[in-house]
């Protein structure tokens, strides 16, 4: 991630913080620190077990030329996929977590490990979130590839 990026990206996760230039700055300082920032301001976001998840992104990455936003977590246990809000209000998925309006994430430093929580889709900056259509299609492939025993 570029510089510019990185400073774009920090902008745009920023904006949903209570106090944005306390979030800012705390990553200005420590840069592997994290932020608790809310879900459902700018931004939902779909947690699913790494075993699913991580191949949902694979199919992702082929669906098009980058995906929005996405975390891994708990140690790589999980995957987030960041989507439009009032995505997690109508989401309905065995297996997946749904954080909207009233959750709180933490956030690392964009393009960065942070403990347990690292970015495997570092935000653009521009607010590119992945499509819940697109998303939904790229589970069931990673879920019917996983029941059939093939890779994604």
């Amino acid at each position: 991630m570029t510089d510019t990026g990185a400073k774009a990206a920090v902008e745009w996760l920023a904006a949903v913080a209570p106090d944005p230039g306390a979030c800012r700055s705390e990553w200005e300082r420590n840069p592997f620190g994290v932020a608790l920032l809310p879900a459902g301001l700018r931004w939902d976001v779909l947690i699913t077990p790494a075993g699913l998840g991580r191949p949902a992104l694979d199919v992702l990455r082929r669906l098009v030329d980058r995906p929005g936003p996405v975390l891994a977590g708990s140690g790589d246990a999980r995957t987030g996929f960041f989507v439009p809000v009032g995505t997690a209000a109508r989401w309905v998925g065995t297996g997946t977590r749904a954080a909207g309006r009233g959750t709180w994430l933490v956030v690392p430093y964009p393009g960065r490990v942070a403990g347990a929580t690292r970015w495997l889709v570092p935000p653009d900056g521009r607010g590119t979130l992945n499509d819940p259509a697109l998303l939904e299609l790229a589970l069931h492939e990673a879920a019917a590839r996983r029941a059939d025993g093939r890779e994604p």
